[in-house]
């Protein structure tokens, strides 16, 4: 088919009902791009030979490199449809496509095909529809799952794409999840059949029954996510009925409660199921280039079984057989013990397997004669006696049943045109949180809602792109096509034939140096290719970007917010832009254009400063304004590395490379450390391997020096024997060898229960008696699940709407020591509470401490009750540890200045307990930020504030005296809290917490040993272990810590011969029950180990790397257990 020109591509973008958005999503080596590519061949862009060799939207080297997609990549395609019209209502449409109107109608087992005569009620009027498909193609690999977050935000249907050999796999429920939330309608795609025909070698029945439990498989996930939805609106509707009963005394209330908790509301779940028969579900071999649905089958054998085209649809697949005596339809309990084919297998999978058969496995050219011409295809000469089997394979099914025209055709009828979603869609990416919307009021929702290309412009930006400059519309040598350049000659000559006439005529025209038009030509290409070398290796950020209403110009003016932006404070995190450039994505290429209407994909130019990854865009002539950005990727960044130039000088580059890495990358984060360390973020091993190649190849241009991989710990303890604290933990912090007249500051309390710790500030002013436990495992889970409820629990403690009326010091020890993976915006966003009123705060504040209260009353004794005296989370106020009240009186952090005005001069300036919560808030965020095995943040400890006494040397000089020096006493308090808290961690059985990823491999048996013995060698454990029924693939789910993950997934191709791939991705964090300061020291461990204690201390081992890393004290021997002499001569 002959290229598509630009001018019709834009044409139809102004055509709403004729534009579809859509998204590919599949697991890792599912087809994706292979698809993509016979999608591309229907238009000409490339060769429908090169189909799923050339892989055109992977226009990355490294993606080539590896056969995996690694960025988003978006085009535009053209599709035509020529639609007959029947007057008849049980007759419908019919529909063929244009550029398929040659294709044969049969089956090669049928000895006279045809397709279905139109009926004499037909009106014989042909009418062309013509569609714009704006494709975008996402990755597999979970390392880029932010990647298919910003596709499906853009979208609104997706293909989803399944092996038909491996089945659902961990990323198919994932983007099933993903298209599920932002109500994207998906079709699947049952992909890889030929494998099933030429590697498993199955039957024709064998295959139906496979690909039945793979749409089980499917439709069981999908399920899942209704049943979810189904049962949180309900929850939402019962909390709504309770409220409104509040106050009202009815005695039957208690009855109803109970038996409505027994009763969900009915809801129709059938079109969120895939079935063929709704032609959502298409078999496809996107390698051999065929596709096809049953209704396309049902067309055809419609006439011949005298049925209705629609009828035989619905029955084309299921348990539904063909009686070969009455020639009709019977069901299940028709068979009566005769063994029939179903409809599906004799109808339409024996015919495919028929054309395997002829063709590859069993090549027999007489049998491939007949069945071309069974179905009536032409099929030249040469191809018919080609020797490459699977060149003749393909040739015949793009005629017979052609994969892009199948695919295009699903798209356009099952899959929502713009106007159509966003009626379904904004609403609930407006309002997110309410189960029945509202109708629309406003200008902007309207327009949003009817998809208005008249309104003012609303955008969503989900990422930015990079993009070499010498690649933008203006900066490239335009390509003349041949009608350009024959009209470009016929004036030539016309020009040459009137200069002739001239002469003739005697008519003098201008005298012409021909050296000095020459040297002009020159200077002018010099001057052109000066310009393309200036322009070479520089890039740019353009936004990839949906309108959804309006029409974006260049040269228009219009609003950014950021992610961050809050209606309530309009003038923050607020800009305004021009839009300088917009275009067409056509994968490598941009088109330019000068206008884009609502319901369109496009790249827009201008943003760079303005958004960081992701943001809306607004009209500049509305106030306010709403934003859509929504949750950022699925998967925190968990492999971190420092970075540092080769070269020195070279700095600035690096500092201006990883600006636009971190803007062109929506997964990664960049970060400067306070050590003044440039740190990336990353997803995974392959994820930083990629950003790595575009630090040196795109953006810094640079040799770059990479740390060793950086992987969080966490610090937690337990309740066991603690081991003696060897000097390596106790000397890394000086407070515990502080001494002052001979007299420890710091000690641990003689009385108390364990865990407690008496601390004493240096200038002897205060003491601190702190006690530390391990926090119960229920609560410690709540914690952690519920971290986004106690963030804004925490916001309402105090009524703030902006920073300023922060203290610095909270602001400081909210930030303090902010964890690698977020950034300092995100540790103050605790603190820095949205402005609600106090009705709505107060109903936070109960729901948090009604559901902490059963949880502390469960946790014994000394618990009960104590949700109400919480004086705060960490670390940076939101952690899963807990610092608590035990002190008996009211201890806040605010000094109420009403009850020191009745008080005298003197008492008033006197030093009192409530002076110190800054100083002890601070402390706690400190030490939970930074714990004394390696420095990495606490997880799961309780700190009890059991007493705080000002001592009485304090007031010596006086009140004021002693006023005049809470300066020095504050800043010493906090190193004494926080020194208190970490040596009552160390009272307990300290345990290191590892990350882990959840590890998901599909390997055959032959190679399942191999497997199991690279997981055991980097310490791994395997969780389940199944064979996938029907196939000889097992499905291995195992944990690996992460610290051990590196090189994991080539080790185990390596040793499998690339039998097995990992798909590894980020779980929890999980105890390493190995006390890091253990030694032999009870006889059975002596005489079983030895004073040498040969067993590896492996929590040592990660501790001593960590403080090695962080310049930490690392007691190390150089020489160890020397009992043997050197011996010089040799045996």
């Amino acid at each position: 088919m002959p290229s598509i020109p630009e001018s019709e591509l834009i044409r139809l973008q102004a055509n709403q009902d004729k534009v579809r958005n859509i998204c590919i999503l599949a697991h890792v080596d599912h087809g994706k791009t292979t698809l993509s590519d016979s999608l591309l061949a229907s238009n000409g862009i490339i060769s429908s030979k090169l189909a799923g060799k050339v892989r055109y939207l992977d226009s990355r080297e490294d993606e080539q490199e590896r056969g995996i997609t690694m960025e988003s990549s978006a085009i535009s395609l053209y599709f035509k449809i020529m639609r007959r019209a029947a007057t008849t209502a049980n007759q419908g449409q019919s529909a063929a496509v244009t550029d398929q109107s040659h294709a044969g109608t049969g089956s090669p087992t049928d000895s006279q095909t045809g397709s279905p005569q139109p009926s004499a009620t037909e009106v014989k009027k042909s009418v062309s529809e013509e569609y714009l498909i704006n494709l975008i193609d996402s990755p597999g690999h979970v390392d880029f799952s932010g990647e298919v977050s910003t596709a499906s935000r853009l979208c609104d249907g997706a293909l989803v794409l399944v092996d038909a050999v491996e089945g659902v796999c961990t990323q198919t429920h994932t983007v099933l999840g993903q298209a599920w939330r932002e109500s994207v309608r998906p079709v699947l795609v049952i992909n890889k059949i030929d494998r099933l025909i030429t590697e498993l070698q199955f039957t024709p029945l064998e295959a139906y029954t496979h690909l039945n439990n793979i749409l089980e498989q499917v439709n069981a996930v999908m399920g899942t996510f209704f049943s979810e939805n189904v049962l949180e609106e309900d929850y939402r509707k019962k909390a709504e009925k309770r409220k409104e009963q509040e106050g009202k005394e009815n005695e039957s209330t208690e009855l109803e409660d109970t038996f409505s908790d027994w009763h969900v509301e009915t809801q129709d779940d059938s079109h969120i199921y895939f079935h063929p028969s709704q032609g959502n579900v298409i078999f496809a071999s996107a390698i051999d280039g065929w596709a096809f649905r049953v209704d396309q089958f049902a067309a055809i054998y419609a006439q011949k079984l005298g049925m209705k085209e629609g009828i035989l649809r619905k029955c084309l697949w299921g348990d539904f057989y063909l009686d070969p005596k009455t020639k009709r339809v019977i069901g299940y309990k028709g068979l009566k013990g005769r063994a029939l084919k179903p409809l599906a297998v004799q109808m339409v999978l024996d015919n495919v397997w028929k054309v395997y058969e002829v063709v590859v496995t069993e090549p027999d050219r007489e049998m491939t004669e007949k069945v071309v011409k069974s179905l009536n295809l032409k099929v030249l000469p040469r191809d018919m006696k080609s020797k490459d089997t699977r060149a003749t394979l393909t040739t015949i099914f793009s005629q017979w049943l052609p994969l892009s025209t199948c695919v295009l055709l699903a798209v356009v009828e099952q899959l929502p045109s713009p106007p159509a979603a966003q009626k379904i869609r904004m609403p609930k990416m407006l309002h997110p949180f309410e189960s029945t919307p509202s109708e629309p009021t406003e200008a902007w929702e309207l327009g949003m809602v009817n998809c208005d290309a008249s309104s003012g412009v609303v955008a969503y930006v989900s990422k930015m792109v990079s993009v070499p400059l010498d690649a933008l519309p203006k900066n490239k040598r335009k390509t003349l096509s041949a009608e350009e350049m024959r009209q470009r000659g016929r004036a030539q000559r016309e020009q040459l034939l009137a200069n002739a006439k001239a002469a003739e005529n005697g008519e003098v025209g201008v005298h012409l140096d021909v050296d000095e038009v020459i040297a002009n030509r020159t200077h002018a290409e010099a001057e052109e290719r000066a310009a393309m070398e200036e322009l070479e290796g520089k890039e740019t950020l353009i936004g990839f970007a949906r309108i959804y209403s309006g029409t974006v110009r260049v040269g228009q003016k219009l609003k950014v917010l950021g992610p961050k932006y809050d209606p309530a404070q309009p003038t923050l995190h607020c800009t305004e832009v021009t839009v300088d450039s917009l275009f067409m994505i056509m994968g490598r290429d941009l088109i330019g254009l000068e206008e884009v209407p609502a319901g369109n994909v496009f790249g827009i130019g201008g943003l760079e400063g303005h958004v960081l990854k992701y943001g809306t865009l607004w009209d500049a002539k509305w106030e306010g304004g709403q934003n859509l950005v929504g949750k950022g990727p699925g998967t925190a960044p968990i492999v971190r590395v420092a970075l540092e130039p080769e070269d020195p000088s070279q700095m600035a580059q690096l500092v201006r490379g990883l600006q636009l890495l971190n803007q062109a990358d929506p997964a990664v984060q960049v970060l400067t450390q306070e050590t003044g360390e440039h740190v990336i973020l990353t997803s995974g091993e392959v994820h930083l391997q990629r950003c790595m190649a575009d630090l040196r190849e795109r953006f810094a241009r640079i040799e770059i020096s990479v740390s060793e991989p950086i992987v969080p710990f966490r610090e937690t303890a337990i309740d066991a024997p603690a081991q003696l604290v060897t000097s390596s933990a106790m000397s890394a912090n000086e407070a515990y060898q502080a001494r002052e007249q001979g007299e420890k500051l710091i000690t641990k309390s003689e009385t108390g229960a364990r865990g407690t710790i008496t601390a004493t500030t240096p200038n002897r002013h205060v003491r601190f008696v702190v006690r530390t436990v391990p926090i119960p495992e229920e609560l410690k889970k709540y914690l952690l699940e519920h971290a986004d409820q106690v963030q804004t629990y925490v916001g309402t403690l105090r009524n703030v709407g902006s920073r300023e009326s922060l203290t610095p010091l909270e602001v400081a020890s909210a930030a303090v020591g902010a964890d690698v993976g977020e950034e300092l915006t995100a540790a103050v966003a605790a603190v820095v509470a949205p402005q609600r009123t106090a009705e709505e705060e107060g109903k936070i504040q109960e729901k948090m401490m009604n559901e902490l209260k059963p949880l502390f009353a469960n946790a014994g004794e000394e618990w009960k009750g104590k949700e109400k005296d919480i004086l705060a989370f960490g670390p940076r106020r939101v952690g899963p540890n807990l610092l608590i009240n035990n002190l008996g009186i009211d201890f806040s952090r605010n000094r109420t200045g009403g009850s020191n005005n009745e008080k005298g001069d003197e008492e008033k300036n006197a030093i009192t307990v409530q002076d110190m919560a800054e100083s002890v808030h601070t402390g706690f965020q400190i030490a939970t930020n930074s714990g004394p095995l390696c420095g990495e943040p606490m997880l799961g400890m309780a700190f009890f504030l059991q007493e705080i006494k000002i001592l009485e040397n304090t007031q010596e000089g006086g009140a004021v005296e002693g006023r005049s020096k809470m300066a020095v006493t504050s800043g010493q308090a906090i190193t004494t809290v926080r020194d208190a808290c970490r040596l009552g961690f160390l009272e307990w059985s300290p345990r290191l917490m590892l990350a882990m990823y959840s590890c998901d491999i599909q390997t055959t048996a032959e190679v399942l040993g191999k497997v199991y013995g690279v997981i055991a060698r980097r310490k791994g454990k395997i969780l389940h272990e199944e064979m996938k029924e029907g196939t000889p693939f097992f499905s291995i789910q195992a944990l690996l810590p992460v610290v051990e993950s590196f090189g994991f997934a080539d080790d185990i191709r390596k040793r499998t011969s690339g039998a097995a791939s990992p798909q590894l991705i980020f779980s929890h964090f999980e105890v390493l029950d190995m006390d890091p300061f253990w030694v032999p020291n009870t006889v059975e461990e002596l005489e079983d180990l030895g004073e040498k204690a040969d067993r590896e201390n492996v929590a040592k081992k990660y501790m001593d790397t960590v403080r090695k890393r962080k310049g930490l004290f690392v007691e190390q021997k150089i020489v160890e257990h020397a009992e043997k002499q050197r011996t010089l001569r040799k045996n």
